[in-house]
């Protein structure tokens, strides 16, 4: 293994293997940005970097090999001479051939609308460089990558999506990977997500999800009539699955460890391998490892959180999160989504640890004086965010629609309450593609004088990722009551979720600006980074507030 790499997409994410060796010309015959959209529509992991020689060319040392789907291997593709395999040019080939005629309108339409919802994602590429890791480090990756595809096998299972990909035709290759990359049959591209032709299957299906009875699902009130039950705690709970109950009309549920249990022990499983294979300068991330294992077997999540807290820059060089966490996925916005993320600690994280620890508590006052009463200001202990360089995504961190830039966990427990831990992605999105793009959605927004102050740099997202994940720990969150009630008795999951957005973005963008009077920014740097604020949000409300099935997006 010698690099691993993730292609993040304006509408989709992807892992790569590949390698760097200087190799021969190939082929002109396809475009830089076809290649890449005409592998997709192919299923092929394929991705053609970068033209560094600008010769219009793709060359061994230009491409990468994704992982996640396919043939992830490496050699399969390119020989150790570096030069492409008979097997790649065979490939290739099939990317200038057309596919195959529909056998009537209705499929002609589909497979339209289908290439169209690939067409609305723009992949780019980031790297990781594990060629000068130890042969144990090695080892544990791999383990944590094998771990990846059974929390992939879960997350399906909960979305109610597993074993979909035996109904599509072994040659329908842009269908499959419609349902690969949204981890579902259902288009999400602002041009098709409402269109009912659009699936991934021959005849769309209706959104099932696996958390709850099928049955009551018909119902789009039935989150509501969850609610409603005696029982309606245990049913609205984060760890488990809701099934009939004994008697007509009510209902049960399954804890998790038991509902995929196979899967939950394999995965397990491929933790305590990985985290034997790491050695004693890397005590707290082997000590995180084990305790996620036992979350998996017993469903206890608080230990796992208590070592993953522990873990951070200071102690380790890297970062993971094998949990249950978010809920934005699901109708309720109950149920903890299975997600596994791996990442570099970012060295940049203690720097900005240094300017903003002492500033906590000082934070957290302005916001409950924004806020107002009955809120009172807590003593909040929680870490400024850990600067990590993603290196691996799935399950719910794999999302059809960008990729998370900036998260705080765990969401909910003992750990949460006491601040929990908050993490900003560095490496997604600062590649010159998407700085590109980003100019250009920049310049259509603001007008001209206002965007000679824009910058497309990385300083002015990272700083507002940086606030927006501190902010979810500061004031009003999950567990505050009003009146007894926490936020998604309120409100709703759904609205209590994007409600909880909306209040960490506008203080992010408060706190840019209350933090020039501590000194750490400048006015003209509190303008540059709330521009890219406001061109995020305007970004975020462009996809439509509401999804296709009318739930609020976050």
């Amino acid at each position: 293994m010698k690099t691993i790499a993730l292609a993040t997409l304006s509408l989709a994410v992807l892992i790569a293997c590949q390698s760097r060796q200087p190799s021969n010309e190939h082929t002109r015959q396809l475009t830089r940005e076809d290649f890449n959209r005409r592998a997709a529509e192919k299923f092929l992991p394929f991705f053609w970097r970068e033209d560094t020689n600008r010769d219009d060319k793709i060359q061994p040392n230009e491409f990468a090999v994704l992982w996640g789907y396919g043939d992830s291997d490496w050699s399969h593709w390119i020989t150790p001479q570096q030069q492409f395999t008979a097997q790649f040019d065979e490939a290739y080939r099939a990317m200038l051939e057309p596919g195959p005629p529909a056998s009537n309108p209705a499929e002609e339409q589909r497979h339209k609308l289908v290439l169209d919802e690939l067409a609305q994602g723009r992949p780019t590429l980031v790297e990781t460089d594990l060629s000068r890791e130890t042969p144990d480090t090695a080892n544990t990756i791999r383990h944590l990558m094998n771990a990846a595809r059974f929390i992939e096998f879960i997350y399906a299972k909960q979305k109610g999506v597993s074993g979909l990909e035996g109904k599509i035709p072994a040659g329908d290759s842009a269908r499959r990977m419609l349902l690969y990359r949204n981890q579902s049959p259902f288009c999400e591209g602002p041009r098709t997500e409402n269109n009912p032709a659009c699936s991934a299957l021959e005849t769309k299906p209706a959104r099932i999800f696996g958390l709850y009875p099928a049955g009551i699902q018909t119902d789009p009130r039935f989150c509501e009539t969850l609610a409603k039950a005696p029982n309606a705690p245990d049913l609205m709970g984060h760890f488990n699955v809701v099934v009939n109950g004994d008697g007509t009309g009510t209902f049960k549920t399954i804890p998790y460890n038991e509902a995929y249990k196979d899967d939950m022990q394999a995965v397990a499983g491929e933790l305590e391998a990985a985290a034997a294979s790491l050695g004693q300068d890397e005590a707290a991330f082997r000590a995180y490892l084990l305790a996620a294992a036992q979350g998996f077997r017993t469903n206890n999540w608080e230990p796992a959180d208590r070592a993953w807290v522990a873990m951070s820059a200071e102690n380790s060089r890297w970062y993971a999160r094998i949990a249950p966490d978010e809920v934005y996925y699901e109708p309720c916005a109950w149920k903890a989504g299975f997600a596994l993320q791996l990442a570099r600690i970012n060295p940049d994280s203690l720097v900005w640890r240094r300017k903003l620890d002492p500033l906590k508590n000082e934070m957290e006052s302005a916001l409950a004086a924004m806020a107002g009463p009955p809120y009172k200001a807590r003593n909040v202990q929680f870490k400024v965010p850990d600067f990590i360089d993603v290196v691996l995504n799935a399950g719910d961190q794999r999302p059809a629609n960008g990729a998370t830039i900036g998260q705080s966990l765990p969401n909910w427990g003992p750990v949460a309450e006491a601040g929990g831990r908050t993490v900003a992605m560095t490496n997604l999105y600062g590649d010159a593609d998407s700085r590109a793009q980003l100019g250009i959605q920049m310049s259509s927004l603001f007008c001209k004088a206002t965007n000679l102050k824009a910058t497309t740099g990385g300083k002015e997202s990272l700083v507002g990722s940086l606030l927006h994940e501190a902010a979810h720990n500061l004031g009003p969150a999950h567990e505050y009551k009003v009146i007894g009630k926490v936020d998604t008795v309120a409100f709703g999951g759904p609205l209590a979720s994007m409600l909880e957005e909306l209040k960490a973005q506008t203080s992010s963008m408060f706190l840019t600006d209350w933090l020039t009077t501590k000194g750490l920014f400048a006015p003209e740097e509190v303008d540059q980074i709330n521009l890219r604020n406001v061109a995020w949000a305007f970004g975020h409300i462009s996809r439509g507030m509401y999804t296709a099935e009318g739930t609020p997006r976050t």
